[in-house]
């Protein structure tokens, strides 16, 4: 087997653990966007142009409060902000793809696919180019066609499914999975707690405008905190 090849099933094998999750998660995705008013077009359309599960959430969310469109859109983006520390992380390993790759990549870039490349390059440093972005379409094969799946069963069973069923596990466990392991210094940590503490506290600001200021306010924090460090170092 090519070097290539191996690269791509290392990253198949890798996302494979995600699926578990990315199949409630996706089908609860389905079930709020019906729950929300919309028709089974529309959330599949919503589902392959966004493509961003959070963002999805959160958009859906504050569609169900009746929130201005500004806020729709301002509360989307912010929760994907974080694919642009995504897409800065990864720049020194696919900068050099050709402009298409790289925007095929962006759009299938989520959280699934940068923890499993951040983790197979720091196993592997010396992967080439060709090998880092076979892995990275390994990495999304097995996660994106289950998530547009899941969102069609999930748009087509509607408010059929039982609430005991409680699909809504999914979503914060994914988080956890995933964020977990990248707490590795004391900025991350104090960030993170920060958020929660924050997003709690905030609960009460209108159209989830609370979850934007935490984390706007959490992020400033762990930066600040990690610049002193710096400092004194």
């Amino acid at each position: 087997m090519s070097p290539t090849r191996s690269a791509y099933f290392r990253g198949v094998y890798a996302a494979l653990p995600f699926v578990v999750i990315v199949i409630p998660f996706g089908m609860l995705f389905g079930v709020v966007a019906t729950e929300a008013g919309l028709q089974v077009w529309e959330t599949m359309v919503f589902t392959l142009a966004v493509f961003a599960g959070a963002s999805q959430f959160a958009a859906i969310q504050t569609m169900q409060e009746n929130a201005p469109a500004a806020i729709v859109l301002v509360t989307a983006l912010a929760v994907n902000l974080r694919m642009v520390m995504y897409s800065v992380a990864l720049a020194p390993h696919y900068g050099e793809a050709p402009r298409w790759t790289r925007a095929i990549m962006s759009y299938f870039l989520v959280d699934q696919t940068f923890a499993t490349a951040t983790v197979e390059f720091e196993k592997r440093p010396d992967l080439t180019l060709s090998e880092k972005i076979a892995f990275f379409f390994g990495s999304v094969t097995p996660v994106a066609p289950v998530w547009f799946a899941a969102s069609l069963c999930g748009a087509l069973i509607g408010r059929a499914v039982p609430a005991e069923w409680a699909l809504d596990f999914a979503l914060p466990i994914t988080f956890l999975a995933m964020v977990a392991p990248m707490l590795r210094s004391l900025p991350h940590i104090v960030a993170a707690g920060l958020s929660i503490l924050l997003s709690l506290g905030l609960a009460w600001m209108p159209y989830g405008t609370g979850l934007l200021v935490a984390a706007g306010l959490s992020m400033t924090a762990g930066a600040a905190l990690d610049a002193w460090l710096e400092r004194r170092t």
